[in-house]
Order: C-alpha cells, then structure tokens, then sequence
C-alpha cells in the first residue's frame, strides 16, 4: 500500500488498485475515458514524488503531470486532486450519514 496525498486528504492505493480507481473509491473528483493512458483525460497535477508507467502512456504529459489511470505509485507522493462525493466505502459503512467536505 502507498500513500498519495491530495488536496483533500491522504489515501492509500490498495495492492492491484490503479490510482484513478483509488481516487474514486475515495471520492476524488477525476475525469476520465479510457483508462488506459490513450486519450490522457484523467492528467493531475503532480506536486512531489514521483510514479513509473509499466507502459508509456500515449498521452502527452507534462514533466509535473501523471495519468492516474496507467500510472504505478512506488513511493509517496502529493497530487492535486480534491474530493467531491463522499467516498464509496464511507457511503455503505455510515448509512444515513453524509460525509462534510471542506469549503473551497
């Protein structure tokens, strides 16, 4: 497991989990296509650390950009990204309860 710090909150990237599904379990707001590193929708900002790509994504990035969708999170890193729904294991685990986000 690693950790990824938003602008929102720290989240850890389960084994097996791309860090796109993991910002969406999470409630990160990521727009996204093909999830594949293709159409390059889902580019965040990356503000420290780094990532590796087992395959190099199609998609132009930027040198302080990654795609989440096709990207490996190795070690610690901070992104840009903030949450906008409550998150998908909190919603089933607090029924009836709303998560508060912070204020923008």
């Amino acid at each position: 497991m690693t950790s990824v710090t938003t602008s929102s909150t720290v989240l850890h990237v389960l084994d097996g989990e791309s860090l796109l599904e993991a910002l969406e379990r999470t409630g990160h707001e990521v727009e996204f296509q093909c999830r594949s590193g293709y159409c390059g929708m889902c580019r965040v900002p990356l503000i420290d650390g780094e990532v590796e790509y087992p395959d190099p994504p199609l998609a132009f990035i930027g040198p302080s950009e990654i795609l989440p969708c096709c990207c490996r999170v190795t070690k610690a890193i901070t992104i840009e990204c903030r949450i906008t729904k409550a998150p998908v294991q909190l919603q089933f685990d607090m029924p009836g309860q709303q998560l508060e986000l912070p204020e923008e």
